[in-house]
Parts: structure tokens; sequence; C-alpha cells
């Protein structure tokens, strides 16, 4: 029996739409859907007076080289250079974890900003390798810290610094924060199938974090757009260890555990959303590839940057790349490239600085900020 409420709705709105249009897609016939290469939407956002006061990075001291992923798991020599552009990765080293990595990154954002932990009132943390799942990683962050704030993970995977980011300056821009950490962690060494050569010499380990605080009417993301394709989700995933199916020793002996990736799709749908998310982006702020400074992408492989700047015409002298050195670091690896890019004299207060991060659920998340 429906409620009144339920019938009002109902007469609002086409029914029968929406049901269809809620139905899932059956597992097997995710190759078939055509949506998934790319669930397009032009749904965007704007949220300015927002400042990022400043940044701060860590990666840990270890560097492993493909020669060394060559000799000990007997990869194709010369593969992982030519097929993703990375030449070495950082992993964090015994007993290192994602909350030691995004403390390292806040003390050095902490320090830039000259912020002291009693002024911080709000922290996030964007990461989808967890210290545990329960506590959060944020809540041991808080702790290490000491911090007098409200702590919270934000599992967006490689678009987690993106939705962070956006998240943090909804408090800034509200008033209900005067100070935020933002930060992207994650350990990735850790949940890849260490001798799987198409997936496990992507990865490297880092943490990126920002002091957001509030800013001049102009400063801030003059248009911004977080999008999210749930129905791709099968595409990169870690099919073992949530309550769907708890861990087992069948299944860690399977390597369910770990992450899997179907790279042909992640390669095209990337791409997609790459290229027509920064085309939404900038002609809803009514600027040209001309008008932004810096492009600052996701390093997941130089060759999905490349072809999307190509497909933009974008000139290789606008996009930061840190691709080489340090891998693919999910969550950090936007502020990472940022801190770098800050620190070469690339930024500097008014310039339009675009970033765009994108991943498994499938998420991507792309905005358009004025320093």
């Amino acid at each position: 029996m429906n409620s009144p409420l339920t019938e009002s709705i109902e007469a609002t709105i086409d029914v029968h739409k929406v049901r269809n249009e809620l139905q899932p897609i059956p597992r097997e016939k995710v190759d078939e859907e055509p949506r998934l290469l790319f669930r397009r939407s032009s749904r965007v956002q704007r949220l300015t007076g927002v400042a990022i006061r400043s940044i701060g990075s860590y990666v840990p001291s270890r560097i492993v080289t493909n020669e060394e992923l060559e000799q000990r798991y007997g990869f194709e020599e010369g593969w992982v250079k030519r097929r993703t552009g990375i030449s070495q990765r950082r992993f964090a080293g015994e007993g290192e974890s994602t909350s030691d990595l995004a403390v390292e990154a806040a003390k050095r954002a902490m320090l830039a900003a000259r912020v002291a932990p009693s002024d911080i009132d709000l922290l996030i943390v964007g990461t989808f390798t967890p210290d545990f799942t329960c506590p959060s990683t944020a809540c041991l962050v808080q702790d290490k810290l000491n911090l007098d704030a409200p702590a919270m993970d934000l599992q967006a995977a490689c678009s987690g610094f993106m939705y962070s980011l956006a998240t943090g300056a909804q408090f800034i821009a509200t008033g209900n924060a005067k100070c935020a950490l933002v930060i992207g962690a994650d350990v990735n060494s850790r949940i890849v199938q260490p001798d799987d050569q198409r997936t496990a010499p992507l990865f490297g380990d880092g943490a990126g974090a920002v002091i957001l605080g509030a800013g001049e009417a102009d400063q801030g993301l003059v248009c911004y757009q977080l999008g999210a394709d749930g129905a791709g989700g099968c595409m990169l995933d870690r099919p073992a260890g949530g309550v769907t199916q708890p861990l087992t020793p069948e299944l860690v002996a399977a390597g369910k555990h770990f992450l899997q990736m179907d790279g042909r799709n992640v390669f095209k749908w990337a791409i997609q959303a790459v290229t027509e998310s920064i085309e939404v982006v900038l002609e809803q702020a009514g600027v040209t590839m001309e008008d932004v400074s810096l492009f600052v992408l996701h390093q997941a492989n130089i060759r999905i940057i490349d072809h999307a700047m190509k497909v933009l015409s974008i000139p290789r002298s606008k996009v930061y790349n840190n691709l080489d050195r340090v891998g693919n670091t999910s969550a950090a690896s936007i502020p990472l490239a940022l801190d770098e890019a800050y620190r070469e004299g690339r930024i500097q207060r008014g310039d339009l600085v675009l970033m765009c991060g994108f991943g498994a659920g499938l998420t991507w998340g792309t905005g358009l900020f004025r320093w």
C-alpha cells in the first residue's frame, strides 16, 4: 500500500521510465553495454571563495625500478616503460601504512601554510587502501596529528582527491570550516598481485595534502564535475574482502583479494572520461584551452594522458607529468603532481589549473581551479 507521500511523488514523475532506468545491467552483458564508454553527464557545479593555502606531499624512500621487477618476476624487458611510461615507483616500507604517508604529507602542508594542529577544523582523507576497514584512516591521522576536528575517509579510488577537494571546499564556502586539511593517500603496493605484469607495475605509493581556507571571490572551483558509472565497477575491482565475498582461505589462494583490472576497457573508458569531462567543464566555465595555465591529470598511464591531450589539442608544455618517477599513486596522484608543479613555479596566483581524476567505481572528477 502506497503512502500519501509515495502517491504524491508518483503523480509528478514517469514511474515506468524511472523503473526502467533503475534496472541493473547483468554482469554478463557489461561488454555489450555501450554507455560504459562513457556515461556522459552535463551536470556541473561552481564553488568559489575557496583558496588552496598550501600543498605538501610525501613518497616512501624505497625506489622500485622496472629492472628490479623484470628480474624478480620475469616481466618482459622494456614492456612496462613502453606501455605505461613508468620507469620507477615508490613502495612503502615494512610497517609503513597509508596513515603514515598521509601524516607526513599533512605535516609538510601545515608547515608551508604556517598552520598549527589547533587551527584545523576539518580532516578528509581520500583513499581506497585504508589501514583498516574500521576505524577510518582519517581517524588514525587525526590522532597522530592531535587534531580537534571531525575526520572522515572518502573512497572514490583514483578520483578520491577530487571528490575530497570538492567536499572540503563545501565546508569552507559555507563557513562551516575555516581551515580544512584534505589528503589523498594510497599504499597500492599491498593490494596488487605482485607478479601480474599488466597491473602491478603501474602502481606506486604516496600521499599529497592541501590546506583549504577562505579565498577571494574569484578563487576556487570556477567549474567542476563529479561523476560515476557504477555499471562499470567490475572493470576495476577487488572482488573479495567485503561483505559480499568475505575473505576465505580459498578466495585468498585464488588471489581474489587483489586488485583486478580489465585494462583494455578501462583504457578506452578513461580517454572518454577525461576528454569529455574536460570539454564540458571548460565549455560551461566559458574558457578555452588557451586560458588554462596548467593541466594536472591523474597519473595513470602516459598513453591515456597523451591520447587525451592529442584529442583536445593541448600542447605537452601545458601538461604536468611525474608518472615516470612515481607511477600511479591513486588518490595521491593529483596532489603529488600539484606540489611538484607549485614548487617548480608552474602555478601562480590567478592561474587557472585544470585537474582531472578518474578510476575505479567507475568515477571521475574534473575541476577548473582559480589559484
